[in-house]
């Protein structure tokens, strides 16, 4: 991925309150020799409590200063055995619960990851300090969410393909040039 011109990887670290992926320190490791900035994402579960989510995921991603800010990836998910849809407020408030842990963990405030439904359902005006990664395959962001001007990263793409890498991938991109991307990262991290 380095050689084809990716510069960042956001890397699936965790679910729920007792799931790792089990590629996860693999690929951890992996982008780091190839000089690919990286990140952790944790899938959350609304079924869980969200300190004992925070906490799975502090347990379990190492704590690296050059590391992107961790991300909470909040949506629907039909797939799973929980079915629950918690109101807004019960949304905003598991968020808070997660993301203040990791904050303090951390050091960087989280990267809220999200798509067009749940967004809609539950952080339209929400948030406004923490930096958004919005999920829009088939417009630009600025169609599907145009109260949120200030996101971050944009996954336009969740079947991408790339050599080397075996199966389809999501393809994300900075908002911003080179330059605003430099910036950035020596904002939240090292």
């Amino acid at each position: 991925l380095r050689e084809q011109g990716a510069n960042f990887a956001f890397i699936k670290a965790t679910d729920g309150g007792d799931h790792l992926d089990p590629m996860f320190h693999k690929n951890w490791r992996g982008a780091e020799t190839a000089g690919i900035r990286r990140g952790a994402y944790h899938f959350f579960y609304w079924c869980r409590v969200a300190s004992e989510q925070a906490d799975w995921f502090i347990r379990n991603v190492p704590k690296d200063p050059k590391a992107l800010p961790p991300v909470i990836d909040v949506e629907w998910n039909g797939q799973s055995r929980c079915k629950k849809r918690p109101s807004r407020e019960v949304v905003l408030e598991k968020m808070q619960v997660f993301m203040d842990r990791l904050e303090a963990h951390y050091g960087q405030r989280p990267i809220i990851y999200t798509a067009p439904d749940f967004y809609e359902d539950n952080l339209k005006g929400a948030f406004p300090n923490h930096p958004f990664w919005l999920r829009s395959v088939a417009q630009h962001p600025s169609k599907v969410y145009p109260n949120r001007p200030n996101w971050v990263f944009w996954q336009y793409s969740g079947s991408g393909l790339s050599k080397g890498v075996e199966g389809r991938i999501d393809l994300n991109v900075f908002h911003g040039s080179e330059a605003d991307w430099h910036r950035w990262v020596s904002r939240v991290s090292g």
